[in-house]
């Protein structure tokens, strides 16, 4: 790769960088180990919080900073960081959504930080992402949420109740924050800064490391990434994007998530020996 300039790699995780097994396959370790070894920096860029990232941080040996919660959370794994930052919200909308949980038919509000995680409830079909079982001290109230949190996270009863969430949060508080519906079938929105996306981390990154625009890569897949695609150089959508990811990007991988389609189109694009 001597004759290509330093590379800023960022990797979304599900249905990115994961097999649909959620698992990092032994040939992307490979081909991002490749990538490092050949002076790339490689970060991950996930909506999920880092309670759920860490351990794949770990799988693929990585010292860079990390950024969670869809740009909202920039920190140096199992280190204490100076330039760690987060965006919070103001703990009074989640006493709202509490009081008007029944009138808003919300199955789970659960709420997150760094070194947080408090729900209302425990879930037993929790997705991977929430606890069934909760401990006592991650009961949500009053007087358990005593921190800002970076996210909250809210399940609704019914598909149908969804909308009108999104509305009621837009309607009280939509100078404070913005909400995004999850992908897929989960009647869920998660509701976060205002103003705050993966592009924030992103540019946090290439200004940390002092990487042009021109020379990230980003790659995604659902409609979370779409500032990130759109501000890297090289906006690289999984072959099985949702559509307008794909209208988005500068490229599109030959090969999905759970074909090594990551890695592929590093060792290709990057000329990487691998093995």
């Amino acid at each position: 790769m001597s004759d290509i300039s330093r590379k800023l790699i960022a990797l979304d995780l599900d249905g990115t960088t994961l097999n649909d097994h959620a698992q990092i396959s032994p040939r992307t370790r490979a081909a991002i180990s490749a990538a490092v070894k050949e002076g790339c920096i490689v970060s991950i860029v996930t909506g999920r919080p880092n309670r759920l990232s860490e351990d794949l941080y770990d799988d693929l040996n990585l010292k860079t900073p990390m950024i969670n919660f869809n740009g909202n959370l920039g920190i140096l794994p199992h280190n204490q960081w100076e330039r760690e930052y987060q965006y919070t919200i103001d703990k009074t909308i989640v006493m709202e959504l509490l009081a008007n949980s029944k009138k808003l038919g919300l199955n789970l509000i659960a709420v997150e930080g760094r070194d947080l995680y408090l729900a209302n409830r425990g879930i037993t079909s929790g997705f991977g992402f929430f606890p069934s079982t909760l401990q006592s001290n991650q009961v949500l109230s009053h007087q358990s949420l005593v921190d800002n949190p970076i996210s909250i996270t809210v399940q609704v009863d019914q598909p149908g109740q969804k909308a009108a969430l999104m509305d009621y949060v837009l309607h009280q508080f939509g100078d404070q924050v913005e909400v995004a519906p999850w992908g897929g079938p989960h009647p869920i929105v998660e509701i976060a800064t205002k103003g705050i996306h993966k592009s924030t981390g992103l540019k946090f990154l290439a200004d940390y490391y002092g990487i042009l625009q021109q020379d990230i890569i980003a790659f995604g897949d659902e409609a979370n990434d779409t500032s990130m695609i759109k501000y890297a150089g090289t906006g690289v959508a999984m072959k099985n994007a949702i559509i307008p990811i794909k209208q988005t990007a500068d490229d599109i991988t030959e090969f999905t998530n759970d074909q090594d389609g990551v890695a592929r189109y590093l060792e290709d694009k990057l000329n990487l020996a691998v093995g």
